[in-house]
């Protein structure tokens, strides 16, 4: 089993690459979905957020947390994006190495937006990291989330920059083009690595 670690900036379009990946074969660990289902109500993360954040962060009249207000919150104060991030990287990380001991693929991709930062990308085979221009990137933050620059360029700015990621890389994707294009080095990926194992 090869395991590949996918990750980039916020809104560079890992999940577009990880889709392409998973066209041409690969099994996708997605850190999102699994951090989505760590904080389904009443779950031990559920409790641990609820006991250190209060029930403001929940959904009116709902049990479940409302994942934009506490991000709107965490990335507006470090002191609460600490906290949050201390309840949910172990657990996210084990429940990584729990879908990887599942795993039965030739070909794994670990689908990641704090790869590097958690020290995930020790347990990948190889680094792949998606670049996209700043400009480009705010303009499609902006579209897809309707938040203000500011509020882009700080939860941006909680994460490792762009170009400290791409010289960690071993294959850099560059998704300024058509998604034709960035398909077309997606599967340079997957050839090179083909024959690397034969």
């Amino acid at each position: 089993m090869k395991v590949l670690g996918l990750t980039g900036s916020w809104g560079t379009g890992k999940t577009t690459v990880a889709r392409m990946f998973k066209r041409l074969g690969a099994n996708i660990i997605d850190a999102d979905k699994i951090a989505h289902c760590l904080i389904r109500p009443h779950s031990a993360v559920y409790r641990q957020i609820v006991s250190v954040f209060g029930k403001r962060f929940t959904k009116p009249g709902s049990p479940s947390i409302d994942r934009k207000k506490l991000a709107r919150a965490a990335f507006a104060n470090k002191v609460l994006l600490k906290k949050l991030n201390k309840i949910m990287h172990p657990a996210i990380i084990l429940g990584i190495k729990l879908e990887l001991k599942k795993n039965r693929s030739k070909l794994v991709v670990l689908d990641a937006p704090l790869l590097i930062e958690t020290g995930l990308d020790s347990i990948t085979d190889k680094l792949i990291v998606v670049s996209l221009d700043k400009a480009e990137q705010l303009k499609r933050l902006k579209r897809k989330t309707g938040l203000s620059s500011k509020d882009i360029k700080r939860r941006i700015s909680s994460q490792l920059p762009l170009g400290t990621k791409i010289k960690k890389a071993d294959f850099v994707i560059d998704n300024n083009g058509t998604k034709k294009n960035t398909y077309q080095q997606v599967k340079a990926v997957c050839k090179k690595l083909n024959e690397d194992t034969t």
